[in-house]
């Protein structure tokens, strides 16, 4: 393996517009190739970005001997197929979130990973940036007192309906899409897996038959008492932000899942006194979940992040989805 990671791109959703220029812009890694399911658009993309390589099918960039990494772009329900298949094919792999659409997938992945030797990592970016590092701290030093509510929130307008958020095999829906986030920033902050759930959803019929969430809202009930509530959506404005409770204090986030390069503000408040501005300096947190990983391959490093705990987010999602569906639910 040469001195810097070379990545292939599986797909080219919207997302990659953003992570592809990231990961180019690690000090530790390449992106060398791109595939689609054809061959224009792969080359589209390959050109738009400056790529060596563009790929007509998954499986031609998969047999490439050049590329030691995929980063997995596809829709939600297909990342366990491209996920073990990637790793037959000698890849270590770095998946859009969610890893998978249950925590039986993770497992299965997780098995296969450990066959190979390959590293997976489930692709929740915001982890790797500097203000939750900044965060952690003040909960270690408990500035907030005990921890009582945590508050996320996280929305966006999907738009049309050719959308694939409105198609239920494409594992599509608010929770597993915008959802999985507050799951996941919920179980972080607190450090633990939830005793009690309860959500509720709002759907629509989805462009493929059955019912698909549009938007929900959920709780979470930890073991040491602190309860999590959030709101999610894709047919909503966009919202974004993560608010701590304690006994002692509060926290305040804004954007936590955007502002990159940009400046960044983590509000600590005591009970009226002067508010404590906590100023992050502004960071790509895909470059850095980029350069992460490629240490990690390249120079045997553990992950940060295992697949235990993208099972445990993906059992919440499976509790909070069943919860939702209850015949209550409208």
């Amino acid at each position: 393996m040469s001195d810097k990671l070379r990545w292939g791109v599986l797909g080219t959703a919207r997302i990659v517009r953003k992570t592809i220029p990231a990961l180019q812009a690690t000090k530790n890694g390449e992106v060398v190739a791109i595939a689609s399911r054809t061959q224009e658009k792969a080359t589209e993309y390959a050109h738009k970005h400056g790529l060596p390589q563009a790929f007509g099918s998954y499986e031609s960039l998969l047999a490439a001997p050049d590329i030691d990494a995929v980063y997995l772009a596809l829709p939600n329900a297909l990342h366990l197929e491209w996920i073990l298949k990637s790793l037959d094919a000698g890849k270590h792999v770095l998946c859009e979130k969610p890893l998978a659409m249950s925590a039986a997938e993770c497992g299965e992945i997780a098995r296969k990973a450990d066959e190979t030797g390959l590293k997976v990592l489930e692709g929740f970016m915001y982890r790797f940036h500097p203000r939750f590092e900044k965060l952690q701290e003040l909960l270690a030093a408990n500035v907030v007192g005990t921890l009582t509510f945590v508050h996320v929130a996280h929305s966006f307008d999907a738009g049309g309906d050719d959308n694939i958020r409105w198609y239920t095999r494409l594992g599509g829906g608010a929770l597993f899409d915008t959802g999985c986030y507050c799951v996941n920033m919920s179980r972080m902050v607190t450090a633990q897996e939830p005793a009690h759930i309860a959500a509720f959803g709002n759907y629509r019929d989805a462009n493929d038959g059955g019912r698909i969430d549009t938007s929900m809202a959920g709780i979470l009930r930890f073991p040491g008492g602190a309860t999590a509530l959030f709101d999610t959506g894709v047919n909503l404005e966009r919202r974004n932000y993560l608010e701590i409770t304690g006994t002692e204090g509060r926290l305040y986030l804004g954007n936590p899942l955007g502002l990159l390069e940009e400046d960044s503000v983590l509000e600590e408040h005591h009970f009226g006194q002067d508010t404590i501005h906590h100023k992050i300096k502004g960071e790509n947190h895909f470059v850095r979940m980029g350069e992460h990983f490629a240490d990690s391959v390249l120079n045997g490093r553990p992950l940060r992040y295992d697949l235990t705990d993208a099972a445990n987010n993906a059992q919440v999602l499976e509790a909070l989805d069943r919860a939702a569906r209850k015949p209550e639910a409208v």
